[in-house]
């Protein structure tokens, strides 16, 4: 793992909101660890199945397995992260009678990282004032900086929910290099905090 300054924050305030009161925090089981929200689970035997293909399957994908440092590594990241997304969609579909669950919910966090990271990624190519696709070797210093910062801190997002999958599945996670593993402390500067005590959501920074 590496530290570079978050060039956004992510905002998953809704989705906290939503497991605020959606998941009874009084249930015995697997202990799930999401930014700014914490509870138990008991995983049914769909969830559990579902979770371990996820584990084996995110654990062989390029981004979670090799940082960015030029520019041919940042179209192989955005491909790997293509292939995440459709994959998990894919998952959310067959978990369609578990919607309320623990995994559909670490799922959405996942996903919502990689959209919020993808419109992150559009403005960025609006900076440049033309498609990326064609001029992917010509990005400038400043612009190739903030790509590797927001692939850095999705990729910890992505590993540390996919912690949270693991624990559901009651599996650990295999292939990744100890180098390129994240502890469970969530980086809580690269999250938009939700309220606490009020409806009111504060403004999350932009980019």
């Amino acid at each position: 793992m590496r530290y570079l300054k978050p060039p956004f924050q992510f905002d998953l305030r809704e989705l906290v909101l939503r497991a605020r009161r959606q998941i009874n925090d009084r249930v015995s089981g697997v202990s799930i660890n999401l930014p700014f929200v914490s509870f138990s689970v008991a995983p049914q035997a769909t969830e559990k199945k579902a979770a371990k293909e996820i584990v084996i399957r995110l654990a062989d994908r390029r981004i979670l397995n090799a940082f960015e440092c030029c520019d041919d590594c940042i179209d192989k990241a955005l491909g790997s992260l293509q292939e995440i997304r459709s994959f998990l969609v894919d998952k959310q579909v067959d978990l369609s009678n578990f919607t309320d669950g623990s995994l559909y919910l670490v799922i959405e966090f996942m996903l919502e990282g990689i959209r919020q990271f993808f419109t992150f990624e559009e403005r960025l190519q609006n900076r440049r004032g033309f498609r990326l696709e064609l001029s992917r070797h010509f990005l400038g210093t400043e612009i190739k900086e903030k790509y590797f910062a927001g692939l850095e801190m999705l990729r910890a997002h992505l590993h540390r929910c996919l912690l949270q999958v693991a624990a559901i599945a009651g599996t650990k996670i295999p292939k990744i290099s100890d180098h390129m593993r994240y502890n469970q402390k969530w980086q809580m500067e690269a999250y938009a905090e939700p309220a606490l005590k009020s409806g009111i959501i504060s403004d999350s920074k932009g980019l």
